[in-house]
Protein backbone atom coordinates (compact mmCIF):
# COMPACT_ATOMS: atom_id res chain seq x y z
CA UNK A 1 0.00 0.00 0.00
CA UNK A 2 1.02 3.44 -1.09
CA UNK A 3 2.13 5.35 2.33
CA UNK A 4 3.26 9.08 1.37
CA UNK A 5 6.26 10.53 3.62
CA UNK A 6 5.67 12.52 5.80
CA UNK A 7 8.40 15.08 4.23
CA UNK A 8 8.16 18.22 0.95
CA UNK A 9 6.61 17.03 -1.36
CA UNK A 10 8.24 18.05 -4.78
CA UNK A 11 9.60 21.54 -3.44
CA UNK A 12 12.54 22.87 -1.69
CA UNK A 13 12.14 26.19 0.51
CA UNK A 14 15.34 27.42 -0.42
CA UNK A 15 14.79 27.30 -4.38
CA UNK A 16 11.39 29.50 -4.10
CA UNK A 17 12.67 32.11 -2.04
CA UNK A 18 15.45 34.53 -3.09
CA UNK A 19 16.30 37.92 -1.83
CA UNK A 20 16.43 41.78 -3.72
CA UNK A 21 19.00 43.07 -6.44
CA UNK A 22 20.77 46.65 -5.44
CA UNK A 23 20.06 49.01 -7.91
CA UNK A 24 22.57 52.18 -7.61
CA UNK A 25 21.19 55.47 -7.64
CA UNK A 26 22.80 56.60 -10.40
CA UNK A 27 21.33 59.79 -12.29
CA UNK A 28 24.66 61.50 -13.48
CA UNK A 29 24.86 62.63 -17.27
CA UNK A 30 28.70 62.41 -18.51
CA UNK A 31 27.19 65.43 -21.48
CA UNK A 32 25.33 67.55 -18.34
CA UNK A 33 28.78 69.54 -17.19
CA UNK A 34 30.21 69.94 -20.08
CA UNK A 35 27.37 71.69 -21.99
CA UNK A 36 28.26 74.49 -19.14
CA UNK A 37 31.56 74.71 -19.75
CA UNK A 38 31.65 74.65 -23.36
CA UNK A 39 29.02 78.01 -23.93
CA UNK A 40 31.76 79.71 -21.79
CA UNK A 41 34.39 78.78 -23.86
CA UNK A 42 32.82 79.48 -26.95
CA UNK A 43 32.02 82.72 -25.37
CA UNK A 44 35.72 82.84 -24.43
CA UNK A 45 36.82 82.04 -28.14
CA UNK A 46 34.39 84.76 -29.23
CA UNK A 47 31.53 82.44 -30.72
CA UNK A 48 29.28 83.40 -28.92
CA UNK A 49 27.99 86.25 -26.16
CA UNK A 50 28.98 85.70 -22.56
CA UNK A 51 26.03 83.95 -20.17
CA UNK A 52 23.40 86.47 -18.63
CA UNK A 53 24.36 88.26 -15.08
CA UNK A 54 21.93 85.73 -13.42
CA UNK A 55 23.23 82.69 -15.27
CA UNK A 56 26.80 83.72 -13.87
CA UNK A 57 25.79 84.47 -10.34
CA UNK A 58 24.13 80.62 -10.45
CA UNK A 59 24.81 79.03 -7.02
CA UNK A 60 27.65 76.42 -6.41
CA UNK A 61 26.61 72.64 -6.94
CA UNK A 62 28.78 72.14 -3.70
CA UNK A 63 29.13 75.15 -1.70
CA UNK A 64 30.68 73.09 1.18
CA UNK A 65 33.48 72.16 -1.06
CA UNK A 66 37.07 72.03 0.64
CA UNK A 67 39.17 72.46 -2.49
CA UNK A 68 39.63 75.55 -3.68
CA UNK A 69 38.27 76.61 -6.89
CA UNK A 70 40.87 77.45 -9.52
CA UNK A 71 40.96 80.28 -12.25
CA UNK A 72 39.33 78.93 -15.99
CA UNK A 73 40.72 81.08 -18.48
CA UNK A 74 42.32 79.80 -22.00
CA UNK A 75 45.59 81.86 -23.07
CA UNK A 76 45.64 83.20 -26.48
CA UNK A 77 48.45 81.29 -27.06
CA UNK A 78 46.17 77.95 -27.88
CA UNK A 79 42.58 79.83 -29.18
CA UNK A 80 42.96 77.88 -32.76
CA UNK A 81 43.35 74.55 -31.05
CA UNK A 82 40.16 74.90 -28.76
CA UNK A 83 37.78 76.20 -31.46
CA UNK A 84 39.39 73.26 -33.85
CA UNK A 85 38.16 71.05 -30.93
CA UNK A 86 35.13 72.89 -30.12
CA UNK A 87 34.13 72.49 -33.85
CA UNK A 88 34.76 68.80 -34.12
CA UNK A 89 32.56 68.51 -30.87
CA UNK A 90 30.04 69.99 -32.80
CA UNK A 91 30.17 68.51 -36.15
CA UNK A 92 30.15 64.82 -33.67
CA UNK A 93 33.48 64.26 -34.83
CA UNK A 94 34.25 62.17 -31.88
CA UNK A 95 37.66 60.73 -33.17
CA UNK A 96 38.71 64.50 -34.45
CA UNK A 97 37.73 65.94 -30.24
CA UNK A 98 40.11 63.10 -29.11
CA UNK A 99 42.86 63.92 -31.58
CA UNK A 100 42.75 67.52 -30.67
CA UNK A 101 42.51 66.97 -26.59
CA UNK A 102 45.61 64.87 -27.34
CA UNK A 103 47.56 67.48 -28.71
CA UNK A 104 46.12 70.33 -26.12
CA UNK A 105 47.00 68.20 -22.68
CA UNK A 106 50.23 67.13 -24.25
CA UNK A 107 51.18 70.67 -25.24
CA UNK A 108 54.00 72.27 -22.98
CA UNK A 109 52.42 75.71 -22.91
CA UNK A 110 48.65 73.95 -22.13
CA UNK A 111 47.81 75.25 -18.53
CA UNK A 112 45.73 73.28 -15.95
CA UNK A 113 42.12 74.44 -17.16
CA UNK A 114 43.18 74.11 -20.72
CA UNK A 115 44.29 70.16 -20.27
CA UNK A 116 41.18 69.10 -17.76
CA UNK A 117 38.57 70.73 -20.08
CA UNK A 118 40.19 68.71 -23.17
CA UNK A 119 40.23 65.72 -21.73
CA UNK A 120 36.54 66.10 -20.55
CA UNK A 121 35.71 67.29 -23.50
CA UNK A 122 37.62 63.97 -25.42
CA UNK A 123 36.07 62.24 -21.96
CA UNK A 124 32.45 62.45 -22.88
CA UNK A 125 33.49 61.74 -27.16
CA UNK A 126 35.09 58.13 -26.32
CA UNK A 127 31.41 57.98 -24.31
CA UNK A 128 29.46 59.10 -27.15
CA UNK A 129 31.47 56.36 -29.70
CA UNK A 130 30.62 53.82 -26.49
CA UNK A 131 34.60 53.36 -25.18
CA UNK A 132 33.42 53.23 -21.68
CA UNK A 133 37.24 52.20 -20.70
CA UNK A 134 38.54 55.09 -22.79
CA UNK A 135 36.40 57.75 -21.60
CA UNK A 136 37.33 56.80 -17.88
CA UNK A 137 40.86 57.14 -18.67
CA UNK A 138 40.19 60.35 -20.11
CA UNK A 139 38.39 61.70 -17.05
CA UNK A 140 40.78 60.29 -14.64
CA UNK A 141 43.41 62.83 -16.62
CA UNK A 142 40.93 65.76 -16.19
CA UNK A 143 40.43 65.32 -12.16
CA UNK A 144 44.49 64.63 -12.58
CA UNK A 145 45.23 67.73 -14.10
CA UNK A 146 42.91 69.98 -11.62
CA UNK A 147 42.03 73.02 -13.74
CA UNK A 148 38.52 72.87 -13.74
CA UNK A 149 36.05 74.93 -11.77
CA UNK A 150 34.31 73.17 -8.53
CA UNK A 151 31.09 72.44 -10.75
CA UNK A 152 32.50 70.98 -13.25
CA UNK A 153 35.75 69.62 -11.67
CA UNK A 154 33.53 67.39 -9.13
CA UNK A 155 30.73 66.46 -11.44
CA UNK A 156 34.01 65.01 -13.96
CA UNK A 157 34.94 63.15 -10.57
CA UNK A 158 31.62 61.02 -10.25
CA UNK A 159 30.96 61.05 -14.14
CA UNK A 160 34.46 58.65 -13.62
CA UNK A 161 33.16 56.79 -11.10
CA UNK A 162 29.60 56.08 -12.39
CA UNK A 163 31.69 54.79 -15.75
CA UNK A 164 33.72 53.07 -13.34
CA UNK A 165 30.86 51.10 -11.98
CA UNK A 166 29.55 50.45 -15.28
CA UNK A 167 32.73 48.57 -15.76
CA UNK A 168 31.79 46.72 -12.60
CA UNK A 169 35.37 48.03 -11.48
CA UNK A 170 33.84 48.41 -8.15
CA UNK A 171 36.74 49.17 -6.16
CA UNK A 172 37.97 52.12 -7.98
CA UNK A 173 34.84 53.42 -8.45
CA UNK A 174 34.70 53.54 -4.24
CA UNK A 175 37.84 54.91 -4.43
CA UNK A 176 36.76 58.06 -6.57
CA UNK A 177 33.65 58.24 -4.79
CA UNK A 178 35.35 58.23 -1.42
CA UNK A 179 37.50 61.56 -2.94
CA UNK A 180 34.37 63.06 -4.29
CA UNK A 181 32.56 63.06 -0.98
CA UNK A 182 35.64 63.92 1.02
CA UNK A 183 36.42 67.05 -1.05
CA UNK A 184 32.97 68.01 -2.32
CA UNK A 185 31.43 67.09 1.24
CA UNK A 186 28.30 66.67 -0.92
CA UNK A 187 25.42 64.96 1.08
CA UNK A 188 22.79 64.61 -1.87
CA UNK A 189 21.18 61.39 -1.34
CA UNK A 190 21.90 60.05 -4.96
CA UNK A 191 25.03 60.17 -4.46
CA UNK A 192 25.66 58.70 -0.98
CA UNK A 193 23.16 55.75 -2.11
CA UNK A 194 25.89 55.30 -5.37
CA UNK A 195 28.26 54.75 -2.42
CA UNK A 196 26.29 52.38 -0.70
CA UNK A 197 25.51 50.36 -4.07
CA UNK A 198 29.29 50.22 -4.25
CA UNK A 199 30.03 48.74 -0.63
CA UNK A 200 26.97 46.31 -1.46
CA UNK A 201 28.76 45.24 -4.70
CA UNK A 202 32.21 44.47 -3.10
CA UNK A 203 30.07 42.29 -0.06
CA UNK A 204 30.72 45.17 2.46
CA UNK A 205 26.85 45.03 3.31
CA UNK A 206 27.01 45.80 6.71
CA UNK A 207 28.57 49.39 5.83
CA UNK A 208 25.87 50.01 2.78
CA UNK A 209 23.03 48.99 5.24
CA UNK A 210 24.35 51.70 8.02
CA UNK A 211 24.13 53.96 4.90
CA UNK A 212 21.18 52.78 3.44
CA UNK A 213 18.82 53.19 6.84
CA UNK A 214 19.95 56.40 7.68
CA UNK A 215 18.88 57.95 4.06
CA UNK A 216 15.83 56.13 4.08
CA UNK A 217 15.29 57.63 7.67
CA UNK A 218 15.54 61.12 5.98
CA UNK A 219 13.93 59.79 2.98
CA UNK A 220 11.05 57.85 3.78
CA UNK A 221 8.81 58.49 0.62
CA UNK A 222 11.85 57.62 -1.77
CA UNK A 223 10.90 53.83 -3.21
CA UNK A 224 14.12 53.47 -4.73
CA UNK A 225 16.14 54.15 -1.61
CA UNK A 226 13.97 51.96 0.09
CA UNK A 227 14.04 48.67 -1.92
CA UNK A 228 17.85 49.26 -1.86
CA UNK A 229 17.83 49.42 1.73
CA UNK A 230 15.70 46.34 1.75
CA UNK A 231 18.20 44.39 -0.44
CA UNK A 232 21.12 45.29 1.04
CA UNK A 233 20.25 44.53 4.60
CA UNK A 234 19.54 40.94 3.58
CA UNK A 235 22.67 40.79 1.62
CA UNK A 236 23.94 41.64 5.12
CA UNK A 237 21.08 38.56 6.73
CA UNK A 238 19.68 41.22 8.69
CA UNK A 239 16.28 39.57 7.58
CA UNK A 240 14.33 40.98 10.34
CA UNK A 241 15.50 44.82 9.60
CA UNK A 242 14.39 44.06 6.38
CA UNK A 243 10.85 43.15 6.81
CA UNK A 244 10.14 45.84 9.32
CA UNK A 245 11.35 48.51 6.28
CA UNK A 246 8.92 46.78 3.76
CA UNK A 247 6.08 46.16 6.20
CA UNK A 248 5.91 50.03 7.21
CA UNK A 249 6.64 51.33 3.48
CA UNK A 250 3.35 48.04 2.76
CA UNK A 251 1.61 50.02 5.70
CA UNK A 252 2.23 53.41 4.28
CA UNK A 253 0.66 52.23 0.34
CA UNK A 254 4.48 52.30 -1.03
CA UNK A 255 4.77 48.60 -2.19
CA UNK A 256 2.66 49.18 -5.64
CA UNK A 257 4.16 47.14 -8.19
CA UNK A 258 4.32 42.80 -7.69
CA UNK A 259 8.13 42.43 -7.20
CA UNK A 260 7.63 44.98 -3.98
CA UNK A 261 4.99 43.00 -2.87
CA UNK A 262 6.35 39.82 -3.43
CA UNK A 263 9.56 40.92 -1.78
CA UNK A 264 7.49 41.68 1.50
CA UNK A 265 5.36 38.26 1.67
CA UNK A 266 8.41 36.53 0.45
CA UNK A 267 10.30 37.88 3.46
CA UNK A 268 7.56 36.71 5.72
CA UNK A 269 7.71 33.14 4.55
CA UNK A 270 11.53 33.54 5.24
CA UNK A 271 10.44 34.44 9.09
CA UNK A 272 7.65 31.46 9.00
CA UNK A 273 5.00 34.17 9.32
CA UNK A 274 3.29 31.80 6.88
CA UNK A 275 -0.38 33.50 7.66
CA UNK A 276 0.98 36.93 7.12
CA UNK A 277 2.12 35.74 3.54
CA UNK A 278 -0.96 34.00 2.68
CA UNK A 279 -2.64 36.90 3.56
CA UNK A 280 -0.57 39.88 1.62
CA UNK A 281 -0.88 37.50 -1.53
CA UNK A 282 -4.54 37.04 -1.53
CA UNK A 283 -4.68 41.04 -1.08
CA UNK A 284 -2.48 41.54 -3.49
CA UNK A 285 -4.46 39.35 -5.91
CA UNK A 286 -7.89 41.33 -4.95
CA UNK A 287 -6.23 44.80 -5.55
CA UNK A 288 -4.36 43.40 -8.89
CA UNK A 289 -1.20 44.08 -7.72
CA UNK A 290 -0.53 40.18 -8.40
CA UNK A 291 -1.26 38.20 -11.59
CA UNK A 292 -1.03 34.28 -11.73
CA UNK A 293 1.71 33.44 -13.11
CA UNK A 294 4.87 30.78 -12.82
CA UNK A 295 6.42 32.52 -9.83
CA UNK A 296 2.83 33.22 -7.69
CA UNK A 297 2.63 29.46 -8.37
CA UNK A 298 5.79 28.48 -6.56
CA UNK A 299 5.18 30.20 -3.50
CA UNK A 300 1.93 29.07 -3.30
CA UNK A 301 3.19 25.54 -3.49
CA UNK A 302 5.87 26.61 -0.29
CA UNK A 303 2.64 27.67 1.60
CA UNK A 304 0.84 24.60 0.38
CA UNK A 305 4.04 22.25 1.86
CA UNK A 306 4.14 24.19 5.17
CA UNK A 307 0.78 23.47 5.68
CA UNK A 308 1.62 20.04 4.93
CA UNK A 309 4.64 19.52 7.31
CA UNK A 310 2.05 21.64 9.33
CA UNK A 311 -0.71 18.46 9.25
CA UNK A 312 -2.84 21.27 8.24
CA UNK A 313 -4.38 19.04 4.98
CA UNK A 314 -7.07 21.67 4.29
CA UNK A 315 -4.72 24.56 3.77
CA UNK A 316 -2.42 22.15 1.77
CA UNK A 317 -4.80 21.28 -0.49
CA UNK A 318 -6.70 25.00 -0.99
CA UNK A 319 -2.52 26.03 -1.78
CA UNK A 320 -1.87 23.50 -4.10
CA UNK A 321 -5.12 23.85 -5.84
CA UNK A 322 -4.33 27.68 -6.29
CA UNK A 323 -0.90 26.68 -7.61
CA UNK A 324 -1.75 24.00 -9.97
CA UNK A 325 -3.12 25.77 -12.73
CA UNK A 326 -0.53 28.58 -13.13
CA UNK A 327 2.39 26.41 -12.60
CA UNK A 328 4.50 25.94 -15.71
CA UNK A 329 4.45 21.86 -15.10
CA UNK A 330 2.65 19.57 -13.43
CA UNK A 331 4.35 18.93 -10.18
CA UNK A 332 2.08 21.03 -8.13
CA UNK A 333 -0.56 18.78 -9.26
CA UNK A 334 1.15 15.38 -8.50
CA UNK A 335 1.66 17.03 -4.92
CA UNK A 336 -2.22 18.05 -5.39
CA UNK A 337 -2.68 14.61 -5.85
CA UNK A 338 -0.88 12.97 -3.46
CA UNK A 339 -2.32 14.89 -0.71
CA UNK A 340 -5.88 14.24 -2.18
CA UNK A 341 -4.90 10.57 -2.02
CA UNK A 342 -3.55 10.52 1.63
CA UNK A 343 -6.95 12.56 2.48
CA UNK A 344 -8.83 9.51 1.16
CA UNK A 345 -10.15 11.44 -1.80
CA UNK A 346 -9.77 8.70 -4.08
CA UNK A 347 -11.36 10.06 -7.58
CA UNK A 348 -10.15 13.80 -6.45
CA UNK A 349 -6.72 12.64 -6.34
CA UNK A 350 -6.76 10.53 -9.52
CA UNK A 351 -8.63 14.20 -11.51
CA UNK A 352 -5.49 15.87 -10.12
CA UNK A 353 -3.16 13.03 -11.16
CA UNK A 354 -4.39 12.95 -14.48
CA UNK A 355 -3.80 16.45 -14.90
CA UNK A 356 0.18 16.53 -13.55
CA UNK A 357 0.55 13.68 -16.18
CA UNK A 358 -1.08 16.05 -19.04
CA UNK A 359 1.17 19.09 -17.88
CA UNK A 360 4.65 16.63 -17.53
CA UNK A 361 6.02 16.11 -14.10
CA UNK A 362 9.75 14.15 -13.47
CA UNK A 363 8.67 11.07 -12.47
CA UNK A 364 5.17 9.85 -14.11
CA UNK A 365 5.06 6.86 -12.50
CA UNK A 366 4.10 8.92 -9.14
CA UNK A 367 0.89 9.74 -10.97
CA UNK A 368 0.27 6.38 -12.49
CA UNK A 369 0.37 4.69 -8.96
CA UNK A 370 -2.59 6.80 -8.24
CA UNK A 371 -4.31 6.50 -11.05
CA UNK A 372 -3.89 2.74 -10.85
CA UNK A 373 -5.60 2.38 -7.34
Amino acid sequence: MFQPLRRPLAIALTAALGVLTIAPLVHANPQSSMREERAKRRAELGKEKPADAQAEKKPPQYPNATRQSPETKTSPKLIKQLQAMQAAYEKDDWAGVISKADEIGASSIANAYEKSFSYSMAGNAAANQNDQAKAAAYFSKAVQANGLDNDSHFSTMYNLAIIQYGEEKYADALVTMDRFLAESKSDKPEQLAFRAGLLANLNRNDEAAAIYKDLIAKNPTDKRLLMNGVATLQGAEKFDEANKLLEQAYQRGMLTEARELRALYIGYMNAQRWKDAQKTIEDGLAKGTLQPGPDLARDYQVLAQTAYQDDNMPLAIEMYKRAAPMATDGEAYLNLAKVLDMNGKKADAKAAAQKALDKGVKKPEDAKRILAR
